[in-house]
């Protein structure tokens, strides 16, 4: 398989690197068990330090990352900045918060005394996907790091470049070799690192195909493993939100990234007695539009991160007006070089169609008009997925009550939903399971470890 970079706003194959060979992998694994043995035992002051450099060495570099993420995937640049901003205050959120989330924790027992410590566990393997190609892996390294495990990414293979200045950044920042390292392999390895009792963990942010194998992989050699993987957000407008509010959130909950987020508002569910002005405001939004290089910061519309990625939306589109399914705007490729692809509202869905089942992975948004609250609840869980969504009301308790009543594991009222260091982050049905970010983040792989004092 081809690790490489194409710039997905011309096509261009930039860079090609080569997969590591078995025995490369083998000497990177004995590094970075043999790293686990000290930096297991290293003072938390100590590795707490290290994730403030790196942080800051993102923040010296913001301007070269950037460029960099837009280089491999195509981001506009103002987002990757983004990018690298919030990717550097996660590692700040565990530097100064570890040592609070890693205190002992005391229980009440009937005689003697008691403590759960959590103790490190060994190599955690993150597999990572392109969206995010720098935030994503900072969220799995950085609880990790600080709480005494080492940590191996296999990147996604379109953003080799970005998984070698990661790299690059823990070295300069002072990490000791093997307690970050990157690996160039394809995807068909990934399950035999999970025959290796030296990997103790493995987390993966990706598809469901490929969370279903990567658990497989995990189950089979009694791995811990968490799961993030593909979302159908609903987007929840009730008949007395904050109409400009909800318009304003939901063009950037649906089209930030070009669409391509798990977390993204793909369905916009909103109440019949406002459906009409909403999508009136809607519509007017996403018109007029620059459409163009995403590194010129006046482009609104960027590329998606490849042709593949282009034409399977394009399809997915297609087979559901083909099934009844109503573009209101565009639903087309752009004519122009590269890999890019038109903001879309597509309305008129059915259940039977592609776009009620399936994950529509770029800058189409489902749009469904619904009689009532109780009508939009329902229309909201029936989907197999279950990671995220909002509500939009001015009634913060109705709103609440909504969100208590949908089935994921997250839910935003009155934004639209995005990840901070200090709030979990994870799914259920199959969004996947686990958590990332917050105290829950730094617990996932660790051994949760009893000591029990008899008096």
């Amino acid at each position: 398989m081809a690790i490489q970079t194409t710039n997905p706003f011309n096509n261009k194959i930039l860079k090609t690197f080569d997969e590591f060979s078995d025995e490369v992998i083998e000497q990177k694994i004995a590094k970075a068990h043999e790293a686990y043995q000290s930096w297991k035992n290293t003072d938390i002051s100590e590795r707490s330090k290290l994730l403030l450099k790196t942080a800051a060495i993102m923040r010296e570099r913001k301007s070269e990352l950037a460029a960099l993420i837009t280089l491999e995937m195509g981001k506009l640049i103002a987002q990757s900045e983004a990018e690298i901003e919030m990717c550097a205050s996660v590692y700040e959120y565990f530097a100064n918060r570890a040592a609070d989330f890693l205190k002992d924790r005391p229980l009440e027992v009937r005689q003697g005394k008691a403590f759960v410590r959590l103790m490190p566990t060994g190599i955690v393997l993150a597999v990572e996907p392109w969206n995010y190609p720098f935030n994503q892996l900072g969220r799995l390294a950085a609880p990790n790091i600080a709480a005494g495990n080492v940590v191996m990414l296999k990147h996604a293979s379109n953003v080799p470049q970005c998984a070698q200045m990661i790299e690059t950044i823990f070295r300069d920042a002072g990490a000791p070799e093997g307690v970050f390292t990157n690996l160039y392999l394809s995807g068909s390895r990934v399950g035999k690192l999970a025959e290796d009792p030296r990997i103790t963990g493995m987390s993966l942010t990706g598809s469901e195909a490929a969370g279903s194998s990567y658990a497989e992989a995990a189950g089979k050699n009694l791995k811990k493993s968490v799961l993030e993987l593909g979302g159908s957000d609903a987007f929840i407008v009730l008949e007395d939100a904050d109409l400009d509010l909800a318009v304003e959130k939901a063009v950037l909950g649906r089209f930030s990234n070009m669409g391509q987020a798990c977390t993204s508002a793909k369905r916009i569910i909103v109440v019949e007695s406002i459906a009409a002005q909403f999508l009136e405001k809607f519509k007017q939004k996403l018109t007029g539009l620059k459409v163009g290089d995403p590194m010129d910061r006046d482009t609104n519309i960027g590329p998606m991160v490849s042709m593949e990625a282009v034409q399977k939306l394009e399809k997915q589109v297609n087979d559901s007006v083909a099934a009844g399914a109503r573009i209101l705007i565009g639903g087309k490729r752009i004519n122009r070089e590269g890999a890019f692809y038109d903001f879309t509202i597509l309305t008129d869905i059915k259940p039977e169609m592609v776009a009620y089942k399936e994950e529509l992975f770029g800058p189409v948004a489902s749009f469904y008009e619904v009689k009532d609250e109780a009508a939009a609840i329902a229309l909201a869980n029936d989907t197999t997925f279950g990671l995220g969504g909002a509500v939009f009301s001015i009634n913060t308790e109705r709103a609440i009550r909504v969100a208590g009543q949908m089935d994921t594991g997250m839910i935003f009222i009155n934004k639209n939903l995005a990840s901070q260091p200090d709030l979990p982050f994870g799914g259920t049905k199959r969004s996947g399971y686990g958590r990332e970010l917050s105290p829950l983040g730094i617990e996932e792989f660790m051994n949760k470890k009893l000591i029990y004092i008899f008096e």
